[in-house]
């Protein structure tokens, strides 16, 4: 296991991704910020505590969208759901889809499959901690991207918690 993004570089890549959404939404009134479970969820956490900052006085409405039961794999395995939590209305608003690692672009495309059971967005914009961009199966890229790893297909890169209990980027080389 190797490690991609120290804790500390981790903790920076977020931030700098949190103030690029910043910088491009002066407003929070219509934004919504949505973690994919579960990964997605890790970095969303972090990512939100740093926008509280950069927003000052403002509610940001922040959700959970458990994608368990739109994956396409779900038919190879027995799945536990994750806790879904949208406690608003996406309905023509702007929602910013927040991952951790965008690989195949498979579990993209499945949280947006559960979006639109949720309600129709003005649009959907795609926060990434990490993009394999060159594995990509489906026609989907991020709008804010933290870093591009060149990886081989087999190997996984994963958000874990190491030993200390802080979050770090990781490679396992299969």
């Amino acid at each position: 296991m190797q490690v991609l993004l120290s804790s500390q570089q981790l903790s920076d890549t977020i931030h700098k991704l949190a103030g690029q959404l910043a910088g491009h939404h002066k407003s929070t009134e219509d934004v919504v910020f949505v973690g994919i479970q579960q990964g997605g969820v890790m970095v969303a956490d972090e990512m939100m505590k740093h926008l509280e900052q950069l927003y000052p006085g403002k509610t940001l409405q922040y959700g959970q969208l458990d994608i368990t039961f739109y994956r396409d794999d779900i038919r190879k395995e027995i799945l536990a759901p994750d806790v879904m939590n949208l406690p608003f209305s996406i309905e023509n608003k702007t929602v910013i889809l927040i991952d951790d690692v965008l690989f195949t672009g498979r579990t993209i495309k499945a949280a947006l499959d559960a979006l639109l059971d949720y309600g129709r967005p003005a649009k959907v914009e795609l926060c990434v901690l990490v993009d394999r961009k060159e594995h990509r199966q489906f026609p989907i890229q991020a709008d804010y991207t933290g870093a591009i790893l060149h990886t081989s297909k087999a190997d996984k890169v994963k958000l874990v918690k190491n030993e200390t209990g802080n979050k770090e980027v990781v490679l396992i080389v299969a």
